[in-house]
């Protein structure tokens, strides 16, 4: 049997249980500098005390010691011990050249201790983690600067990609791109997997976790949950199609990630998953709520039947998971809805329509329109930022970008999309040049349009992209290609 056939045969019957945090657990090891280091960076010369990841290669057996007592605590799944194991976040000690070793070595590790415990009543997996890293390519770190981004799409799908090819050497079931605060970083993770697995030839499940950033229940990057979810579901990977879960961790505790939760379970049309904090932390850096309190707190995700997979995040050890699954035994998990027909994209907000015949172009004020198209042809993109804010706030659902220029989609863009009241709309890439509408899909977080095109080939890549892709323009409509 298939590992998602596996998982999908358990998630119908009962929670899937997912580990607890494993910084919580490596923090009680009380390890310093010389024990981070060992022997292999003895003569490093960057400090290693706090990069947990490299521990699966300086101590593996301590690693492969935590996994075994999350997996005694009754944890179906384990994460890899590679959150932060990309390049990207390697760097900051000096190692981002060893991210396929490490990520290999903590698959490997997880993969020891996930046989030991498997039976064939009670399989255990192997999530191959991928963290958010500390750079988002949406966000603006000098608003003085529209073309500034600390990090861009191609670097880090980069690096993603060398991240989930030493995961999946290593043996993971399945990946999870998670503590999301950035969808245009999920996305590019998502497109380095699906590069992978279309390589190889293979179907590996993948799990999508986000992080809220307040109680309005938006990313770090703005983006509403609801237009987070359009966003990611609709990424075309190899085989299996949409992904395998989508869910929300780290953030808060249970209680505030409640509501959120519920509505996350009313629309997604997959697998939901849930894995909270154990509260959040005292002045001592120490998170307060016990096994019993978090998995009471943890109750109501059971109770009301809104998740499949449910865990621990930061503050949560072995005994939080023993507790949470001993609840978990005494309900029944989600049932998976069917979502309404029709078609969505997103902005910062989600916007739908009735079917694949989607109104483009309204007539009440053309000359905006005209201006707009003036603007960009002549390179002012602030100007042109302006006047799409206009078309927006006039009423227009879709911003349609007209140009055959990379230079202009990408200069314009880094002004538009720093506009809340512009980003807010789902953008149309109109254009018959692949390379324009590749460039300007890698810098948009939300679900957009692009096109038209009629190659497949051209169509798959827009799908990768997380876009629908636009087969012919008339009378102010644009017709989708069918999914």
């Amino acid at each position: 049997m298939l590992i998602r056939e596996q998982l999908n045969s358990i998630a119908k019957d009962r929670f899937l249980i997912l580990d607890g945090a494993m910084g919580s657990v490596i923090q009680t090891l009380n390890l310093d500098e010389k024990s981070y280091r060992g022997s292999l960076f003895a003569n490093h010369t960057t400090p290693l005390e706090g990069c947990n990841d490299i521990l699966c290669l300086t101590r593996p057996g301590a690693i492969g010691a935590i996994h075994d007592t999350y997996l005694a605590a009754g944890a179906d799944i384990i994460e890899t011990c590679s959150f932060n194991s990309t390049s990207v976040s390697l760097a900051d000690y000096g190692l981002g050249h060893l991210s396929y070793e490490i990520c290999a070595a903590a698959a490997k590790i997880a993969r020891n201790s996930a046989d030991k415990f498997s039976t064939n009543d009670k399989p255990r997996f192997v999530a191959g983690s991928l963290g958010p890293t500390a750079k988002g390519a949406s966000l603006y770190p000098d608003v003085n600067n529209p073309s500034k981004r600390s990090i861009r799409w191609d670097d880090l799908e980069t690096a993603y990609y060398d991240n989930a090819r030493g995961l999946l050497d290593g043996g993971v079931d399945l990946f999870l791109v998670e503590t999301i605060f950035d969808t245009l970083n999920a996305k590019a993770a998502l497109h380095a997997i699906g590069r992978l697995l279309e390589e190889r030839q293979i179907d590996v499940p993948v799990m999508i976790s986000a992080a809220i950033s307040g109680d309005a229940g938006r990313l770090l990057s703005g983006q509403a949950l609801e237009a987070f979810l359009i966003s990611v579901k609709h990424v075309k990977l190899p085989f299996g199609g949409q992904p395998w879960s989508v869910g929300l961790n780290c953030s808060f505790n249970a209680p505030k990630l409640l509501p959120h939760i519920r509505q996350l379970s009313e629309i997604t049309p997959c697998f939901v998953s849930v894995y909270p904090n154990a509260g959040l932390p005292n002045k001592f850096g120490r998170y307060e709520e016990t096994p019993e309190i978090m998995s009471s707190n943890i109750e109501p995700f059971l109770k009301e039947g809104l998740v499949n997979i449910i865990g621990g995040c930061c503050g949560s050890t072995p005994a939080h998971v023993a507790a949470i699954a001993g609840k978990a035994n005494q309900y029944t998990p989600r049932k998976i809805k069917v979502t309404p027909s029709g078609v969505c994209f997103s902005g910062l907000e989600p916007f739908y329509s009735q079917d694949n015949k989607v109104q483009i172009t309204k007539i009440d004020k053309p000359k905006d329109k005209e201006d707009f198209k003036a603007c960009l042809q002549a390179g002012e993109y602030e100007d042109a930022a302006d006047i799409a804010r206009d078309i927006i706030e006039s009423g227009e659902s879709i911003l349609v970008i007209e140009t055959d220029n990379e230079n202009s989609i990408s200069a314009f863009l880094d002004y538009a999309l720093m506009n809340p009241y512009i980003a807010k709309a789902p953008f149309f890439i109109n254009s018959k040049n692949i390379d324009v509408i590749v460039a300007g899909l890698k810098r948009l977080q939300g679900r957009g349009l692009a096109g038209p095109v009629n190659q497949q080939n051209e169509v798959q890549l827009i799908r990768s992209l997380g876009a629908a892709a636009v087969e012919t323009i008339a009378d102010g409509h644009a017709l989708i290609v069918p999914e």
